[in-house]
């Protein structure tokens, strides 16, 4: 059994929700010879320094996370896709410390799947750019601009693709115009949504 590490102590001293379940959980994952480690401020167990798991707390439920998840078996079918813009993660969700209790065999045989995973070196096949929907607002910009047009391109895959997730999950035309006119300015300066 691995250790705890000093630093993630604090996410589970903090917990205000989930105070049985997330032991439960912290033990299981240092039972599988996962390194823990605090990554977006969460518990992230990992394997040779590959993201295999992560423990997150929700309202309504906690989690875990596995990073490759879609390339799981999930032979008991308790996957579980957060949204349908997440590509690879899948979660296994909890309300109550008994289903925990009633699925660590299942658990932990799912976590050596995960492991087994990282060291085959298998990726997920992400979407490319080009099969994100580029909204009609957004478009009409990159048509009008060929300064916009040559600065999206220039853009890394990912920064472009967070750019046309976050225009195209508005739901009004009016909101997906200050979307797109809100971030003309960090396109045209080389940077990311999040930069």
């Amino acid at each position: 059994m691995n250790s705890t590490n000093p630093k993630v102590d604090f996410f589970f001293n903090k917990a205000k929700q989930w105070k049985e379940e997330y032991p439960l959980l912290r033990n299981l994952m240092l039972e599988c010879d996962l390194t823990e480690e605090l990554k977006w401020g969460v518990p992230c167990y990992t394997y040779n320094d590959s993201n295999v798991v992560l423990i997150h707390g929700f309202k309504e439920y906690c989690a875990i996370l596995f990073h490759k998840g879609v390339l799981m078996k999930d032979t008991e079918g308790i996957l579980i896709q957060q949204t349908e813009n997440v590509q690879s993660a899948r979660q296994v969700r909890f309300t109550i410390t008994a289903q925990i209790q009633g699925l660590l065999p299942v658990l932990k045989t799912y976590i050596k799947e995960a492991i087994a995973i990282e060291k085959d070196g298998l990726k997920v096949e992400l979407k490319k750019t080009e099969e994100y929907k580029v909204p009609e607002e957004f478009q009409l910009k990159l048509d009008a601009d060929a300064n916009l047009k040559k600065a999206f391109k220039a853009l890394s895959p990912g920064r472009q693709k967070g750019y046309l997730f976050f225009f195209g999950q508005a739901k009004l035309a009016k909101t997906r115009e200050a979307r797109v006119e809100k971030c003309i300015p960090q396109i045209l300066d080389g940077k990311g949504l999040d930069d």
